[in-house]
């Protein structure tokens, strides 16, 4: 899928703005200009905004009771509840958000209920119970005495179980984040930001820090009690919000800004081991994103009970630490494997989808366990820029013949409301605007596939949709240095609504390509990933610096050609060195300027030839004059050194997006190579040797798409 690069202006900052960020880089050799032009392109303009956002000792974090009546009446309850010695239970969720939400409660409401003999936790399980309450559970709870529920980072939408809880005389406090229900639950108190405005600085809570606010009004409600500081619970505070890609703004900020100071000097013996595994040392949320946060995630992915991660994060016993810890370094090495099979399978399914018709992809199979599901279907859908569903209709003896699975969204796509419009579908289902879970009959898949799809179409142009990288500097290789790192890693943590920063390296080139395959072992499994480093070099640095491309082989560079990379730039504690890292690719505009006029002459004998082997794709002069006149176009455009908006170039060569993006990457066979930048495509061609074979080989394919289309054309048209 061809990415659109939206590449940020170069703003003129007023001086009084350059004078507040040199502040906070005084002890950086540098002038703070590169994170004051992010800065101010992402949109924080005023003083106040500034100083908050580049020190969390300039933010007044908000009350609890910003909650209102909601949090006042969940303190009293729980008041009531320690006053009676009643048991209490937190029901939780099996994910990192869920997970950290429950030790959080665990560790809170023990300063107030005995754990254990008061104070329990129930977490469910992702392979049988899926996210949220259930009566199954609730009666296993009724059963031990349970008297109060209050859950955590689930639980909005439980209305029917909700209900039940009630009739067996069990109260429920809801905290929670997700969507909420069209009425009010019949609940003591549901404590849910999604009651504010978007602009409320309590909005963006997810699962743990919601819980964390409602532990911070009972410490301020009854001081006297707890002989544990309420921020000590920041560090599980910043992994459940950086794991659940939460934006970061308001207090979301702040409590992750707070909570990754904690993170450095843990005292929980367990969160040490899982940084120990990663190899991190708690100062960058990369250490959550990547390390902590997927190994716990792991844990219900492949065994589906995940109670013990609870344990790991709150146990002060080193050996339990340890011993917990390496579980979920297996269940994470597990997960890495399983994923890698589904995410191939599911590419080869999305090359059989005209995504030219395709709003959302839905894709289904009968192997696909459903724990990597929510993984998959999230890289599906930033690689193609559309929503993405993955179900598995795998029959098991509790599947009820439903298809379970998981879907993801891009920006600007609703996909909780999209999901909404087909529930008279749907068994069951819950999420927010960019991630969902869903149950469904297998016999239902196909209707919703189509009503999902058409829903979409209805509300936007599908023939827009596509990839956006957004480019937020313009930097030469010298100025990848220490020293820029350092300036940019201000603006940490990044994460949804601060990304971490995306540069535009122009017109350079590769040196020292090969693949280096990396491979992580343990005990019988052998995890391997493909590599290409290189050096990275321009005209500023001819000599270059090392650098990386992930899931990418060396033969994708090609040697003296120059190209626009866009990369984020980030510290290998591997190999103690800064690097860069492709994130895109495409020819440089300046190819522009070769001299092209004998290529298009040379190719035209292999381009247009009819012998046995070619003439056989062309059974009708259509499909055979389409491609002819699409080759026409390129050559005239290369020729001419102009380029074409996109949509132009689709309506001139009567192509859709399936039928262009194979016909594109044809001709790359002949040398004919292409970038697409602001919505503009530019072709160039480059000295190649031509494997006649391969090129006819791409182009039978490419014919068979061709006339694919043409017969859809035709049908919709009866």
């Amino acid at each position: 899928m061809i990415n659109q690069w939206n590449i940020a202006p170069i703003y003129d900052i007023p001086k009084w703005f350059q004078d507040i960020v040199q502040e906070y880089t005084k002890n950086i050799p540098t002038k703070g200009d590169f994170v004051s032009q992010l800065l101010w392109h992402r949109g924080i303009r005023e003083e106040k905004e500034l100083h908050t956002f580049l020190d969390s000792r300039n933010y007044k974090p908000t009350s609890p009771f910003d909650f209102g009546q909601e949090m006042k009446r969940a303190v009293i309850r729980l008041n009531q509840a320690w006053e009676k010695g009643e048991k209490v239970c937190i029901w939780g969720d099996f994910d990192a958000d869920g997970i950290t939400s429950t030790s959080v409660l665990w560790e809170g409401l023990g300063q107030f209920f005995a754990q254990e003999l008061q104070l329990s936790y129930y977490i469910p399980n992702r392979l049988k119970e899926s996210h949220g309450l259930n009566c199954e559970g609730i009666d296993r709870l009724a059963q031990e005495g349970i008297s109060l529920i209050v859950t955590c980072d689930t639980g909005s939408t439980n209305l029917k179980e909700i209900d039940y809880a009630n009739e067996l005389g069990i109260d429920i406090i809801v905290t929670d984040h997700h969507t909420l229900p069209d009425d009010r639950p019949q609940v003591v108190s549901i404590i849910n930001p999604r009651y504010f405005k978007n602009t409320h600085p309590l909005y963006h809570l997810s699962g743990v820090a919601v819980a964390y606010k409602l532990v911070e009004a009972l410490y301020e409600a009854f001081p006297d009690i707890p002989t544990q500081p309420v921020e000590d619970l920041l560090d599980l505070v910043a992994i459940g919000l950086i794991a659940d890609l939460v934006e970061l703004k308001g207090d979301c900020r702040y409590l992750a800004q707070e909570g990754i100071k904690k993170l450095q000097n843990t005292n929980r013996c367990g969160v040490k081991q899982l940084l120990q595994l990663c190899k991190g040392n708690g100062d960058r949320p990369m250490d959550i994103s990547f390390g902590i946060a997927p190994r716990i995630n792991a844990v219900s992915r492949i065994h589906g009970d995940a109670s013990f991660c609870v344990k790991l994060l709150t146990t002060k016993n080193l050996k339990e630490a340890i011993t917990f810890a390496n579980q979920t370094e297996e269940a994470n090495l597990n997960r890495k494997e399983l994923q890698q099979t589904v995410l191939k399978q599911a590419h080869k399914k999305v090359a059989d989808l005209d995504l030219s018709t395709t709003a959302v992809i839905v894709l289904e199979d009968n192997q696909w366990e459903t724990g990597v599901l929510g993984l998959v279907a999230s890289a599906i859908s930033q690689e193609y820029g559309r929503p993405c569903i993955l179900l598995s209709t795998m029959k098991t003896s509790d599947s009820n013949n439903l298809a379970r699975g998981s879907a993801r969204s891009v920006s600007g796509i609703n996909l909780y409301d999209l999901v909404f419009s087909q529930k008279h579908l749907l068994s069951g289902f819950g999420g927010h605007p960019f991630a969902a879970g869903m149950a469904l009959p297998i016999e239902n898949v196909p209707l919703f596939r189509d009503g999902i799809n058409q829903k979409l179409k209805q509300k936007l142009d599908i023939t827009k949709l596509q990839p956006i990288i957004d480019i937020d500097l313009t930097v030469t290789v010298s100025q990848l240095t220490q020293e820029l790192f350092k300036e940019l890693k201000l603006i940490e943590p990044c994460g949804m609504g601060n990304s971490a920063p995306k540069y535009l390296v122009k017109n350079c080139w590769f040196t020292d390509v090969r693949n280096k395959n990396i491979s992580s072992k343990k005990k019988n499994k052998t995890i391997k990933y493909l590599v290409t480093s290189f050096k990275l070099c321009d005209s500023s640095k001819p000599d270059g610096i090392f650098g990386s491309w992930w899931g990418h082989s060396s033969s994708e560079i090609l040697s003296n050609q120059n190209y626009d990379v866009v990369i984020e730039f980030d510290y290998n504690k591997f190999n103690k060195q800064y690097e860069p890292r492709i994130v895109d690719i495409k020819t440089s505009h300046s190819e522009l300027n070769l001299n092209v006029s004998e290529s298009p002459t040379v190719k035209n004998n292999i381009v247009l030839k009819t012998n046995n082997n070619s003439e056989t794709l062309f059974n009708k002069d259509f499909h055979k004059q389409k491609w002819i006149n699409f080759l026409g176009i390129v050559k005239y455009l290369i020729n001419h050194q102009q380029s074409i908006d996109i949509t132009i170039f689709q309506e001139k060569v009567a192509m859709g997006d399936r039928t262009l993006e194979y016909s594109l990457r044809t001709i790359e066979h002949l040398g004919f190579i292409h970038t697409i930048e602001n919505n503009n495509i530019y072709f160039s061609s480059i000295k190649t040797t031509i494997n006649e074979k391969e090129y006819l080989k791409n182009l039978q394919k490419t014919i068979a798409i061709i006339k694919e289309e043409y017969l859809q054309t035709l049908l919709l048209n009866k």
